[in-house]
């Protein structure tokens, strides 16, 4: 899949209900009123009564209902806005990560380095939506998801989603779903709702296209799991990721369950290309749902396009068999980039030691998970010697910033620029953090250099070596396993 999919592509995507293009672009049909996902299984439309966006905002923007059948809104998000570095795959990223609804379009101009207009302009250009259209769009589908699976009052609802009124909930259920909330609710396929309470917390499938193994990547965060904030139990194969999130308005604990990689079958014998991860999101505040989701998804790289990755990297004679073996295989992100960042310089002893002794505990227990990782700002504080002194100051302050829409490279340099920050931890840092799918360790900092071959997908490339257990001097060292590196803390032990 290219970057540029021209209208023949689309409509053969469309034609063949081709679920590999889900989320790269949305079909509306003038004659129904309706927009749909390429996969949508109705009855394919003429191709002169189709219409093609970008996103879903700019199809109800143009006044389309979103299909009740195929859920559109419900699909994985552009795999665009993870691989592009610009300034609108930046401003999707912050507004899947809430800052519209935190900050408005005046913060997300600020955090982009441009005035609003300039914002408005690009994204609309581009998108066939600015940033408020774009952000209604995702509180609508937030609230959706809320209304279909709990028991929450509508008002309640309302505001839980981001909206500033419940009149503005309306009007926007309305215009995108073609129904009112309480009809949307009694359309939901029948199944027990119950309350968000602690105890029970909200179900989600969290999408994705092709096959997406998660077994690597467990084997990963079991190996990685820091005691109080995260844990993997279970047997191989039915394991399931728990751990703690610091959002906006308050903490949050996330259960998701490990599923097998390879293809699904479908009810007809066809093999289904996407599928799902079954979460649990447990949240002192309903307003930090849309930004635990997008957290969710770069830490399981759930928006990635496993087929363009998969395609460069199988070609490689090296590479062919390891593809083959894990074909979909995604790369490992984090929930917490400032966390990620101070963990990729400490081994794991010096990490427990840190969220036991400045790490914030939860109003309530679940389970082993007890505290929140600690803040960039209190880590300054209490231990600014050395090298994890500068890099906490630098989040601290603003200097260095590693949230959903930093710029990469600025991010880089800062990172290089941390007395005694090595390139192959800023790699790390850069791929993991920051998602950046072509981040490698520079020629000669942890061995052979990274051939240019594998570009745009080296971090891919890396990650499918260190789950084939490639020893560290065949190859220079996967992104997802620096190094630990003493730490000598300030103060008493």
């Amino acid at each position: 899949m290219g970057t540029v999919i021209d209208e023949e592509t689309r409509y053969e995507a469309v034609r063949s209900r081709d679920a590999r293009f889900d989320g790269e672009f949305f079909f509306a049909v003038e004659t129904t009123g309706i927009y749909c996902r390429p996969s949508c299984p109705a009855v394919t439309p003429k191709r002169q009564n189709v219409r093609y966006y970008p996103t879903s905002a700019a199809a109800q923007r143009s006044g389309f209902r979103a299909c009740r059948r195929c859920r559109p809104d419900a699909v994985p998000g552009s795999a665009e806005w993870n691989t592009r570095a610009d300034t609108v795959a930046r401003a999707m990223r912050m507004i899947g990560d809430g800052v519209i609804d935190r900050e408005g379009v005046a913060g997300l101009a600020t955090r982009l380095g441009y005035s609003a207009r300039q914002v408005q302009r690009q994204l609309t250009a581009e998108l066939g939506a600015g940033p408020v259209a774009l952000a209604r769009a995702q509180r609508a589908h937030s609230a959706r998801v809320l209304l279909q699976t709990t028991a929450l009052p509508v008002t309640e609802i309302a505001f839980a989603a981001g909206f500033a009124s419940v009149r503005q909930f309306n009007d926007t259920i309305r215009d995108g779903y073609g129904t009112t909330p309480t009809g949307l609710r009694a359309a939901a396929p029948r199944g027990p709702r119950g309350p968000v309470t602690p105890s029970t917390g909200l179900p989600l499938r969290l999408a994705h296209r092709g096959p997406c193994p998660t077994g690597p990547l467990l084997d990963l965060l079991a190996e990685e799991a820091v005691p109080g904030i995260e844990e993997v139990t279970g047997a191989p194969g039915a394991r399931v990721y728990r751990r703690t999130l610091r959002l906006p308005h308050g903490a949050g604990v996330v259960a998701v369950d490990e599923r097998p990689g390879g293809p699904r079958r479908t009810a007809t014998g066809g093999i289904r290309h996407g599928g799902w991860l079954d979460a649990r999101l447990h949240l002192t505040d309903l307003r930090d749902l849309t930004t635990a989701v997008q957290r969710l998804r770069r830490l399981f790289d759930l928006d990635a396009d496993p087929y363009a990755v998969d395609e460069r990297l199988g070609a490689d004679p090296r590479l062919a068999p390891l593809v083959a073996a894990r074909p979909g295989l995604r790369a490992p992100g984090t929930a917490d980039p400032d966390e990620l960042a101070v963990r990729a310089l400490l081994g794991p002893a010096d990490v427990r030691r840190l969220v036991a002794r400045y790490g914030k505990a939860l109003d309530a227990p679940s389970g082993t998970l007890t505290h929140l990782f600690p803040e960039p700002a209190v880590l300054a504080a209490a231990e600014p010697g050395g090298l994890l002194g500068a890099l906490t100051t630098a989040l601290a302050d603003g200097t260095l910033r590693l949230d959903a829409g930093a710029d990469r490279d600025t991010a880089h340099r800062a990172l290089l620029a941390l007395p005694g920050m090595d390139p192959g931890t800023a790699a790390t840092i850069r791929a993991r953090a920051l998602g950046d799918p072509d981040a490698a360790p520079e020629p000669g900092s942890y061995g052979l250099p990274v051939p240019d071959a594998w570009r745009p997908w080296r971090a891919y490339a890396l990650w499918h070596l260190w789950a084939a257990g490639t020893p560290p001097h065949a190859v220079a060292t996967p992104c997802p396993r620096p190094a630990p590196r003493p730490h000598t803390p300030t103060g008493s032990p």
